[in-house]
């Protein structure tokens, strides 16, 4: 129960990793502000965590839209008394290379999985400093560090950027009781992930490339971030911790 009387704002919170650590902040004490642009699937793990005994908010957040960040995070503060706990977990890719990313896939991703992690701590920084302090979780990726195979082309530049913004924001705020880490996930068994590659051989390079050999769950993910969360970790900042079964080892 390391997060109870957290408030805790998890964006991309109907995925895999979304939705994971939405439950595991749940399961120890958090009440959990459940965001993403579908409205439906938001209000179904809302109810969800209701039903388990949790407090849970459901909200529709584009996250790449400014003036959506101003909005939630006002009535987040206002209704549930603060914000202790940012989980900037939505993004997406796109299979380009540098060669064949095109200025609209370029736009598109940087403004889900770039900008939206930076407007994400621009907006709720502030409300977590005010509230006492607490701990901005960014979930980055293993292609934030390496090339990967050399491609999703702007997935790699946005998750770079992602990981470097981490470590300029924690210094930002070492001082002012906001601590900034990020969490880089190797290759994770999930919907989306699973659907474009079960079976190929992008699959088949994905596991002889990992030593562990096989797909990382959700869950290992989320109890990674609930770690950098809670009081476990209060003398963390600015850190990389990589859930990969040892892919960055290499």
């Amino acid at each position: 129960m390391r997060l109870t009387g957290k408030v805790a704002l998890v964006t991309g919170a109907t995925g895999g990793i979304g939705a994971a650590t939405a439950r595991r902040f749940a399961a120890e004490g958090a009440t959990v502000v459940v965001t993403d642009l579908d409205e439906d699937r938001c209000a179904a793990l809302a109810e969800e965590l209701r039903e388990l005994g949790a407090v849970a908010e459901p909200r529709v957040l584009d996250v790449s839209d400014e003036e959506a960040w101003r909005r939630v995070v006002a009535e987040v503060a206002a209704a549930l008394g603060g914000i202790h706990v940012l989980v900037n977990n939505a993004g997406i890719g796109r299979f380009t290379t540098v060669e064949s990313e095109t200025l609209e896939t370029w736009n598109e991703v940087e403004a889900v999985t770039q900008r939206g992690v930076w407007l994400g701590m621009k907006h709720t920084g502030p409300a977590i400093e005010a509230a006492g302090g607490g701990a901005i979780v960014n979930v980055c990726s293993i292609f934030g560090t390496v090339g990967g195979f050399g491609s999703s082309f702007s997935y790699h530049a946005a998750k770079g950027a992602v990981r470097v913004m981490t470590k300029n924001a924690a210094l930002h705020w070492a001082q002012r009781g906001v601590r900034v880490n990020s969490v880089h996930p190797g290759f994770i068994a999930s919907g989306t992930l699973l659907e474009r590659t079960s079976g190929t051989p992008r699959e088949r390079a994905m596991l002889e490339g990992t030593p562990m050999r096989r797909l990382g769950r959700p869950d290992e993910v989320a109890g990674a971030i609930a770690f950098l969360a809670g009081a476990d970790s209060t003398f963390m900042t600015g850190s990389e911790l990589y859930v990969d079964g040892g892919w960055t080892a290499q």
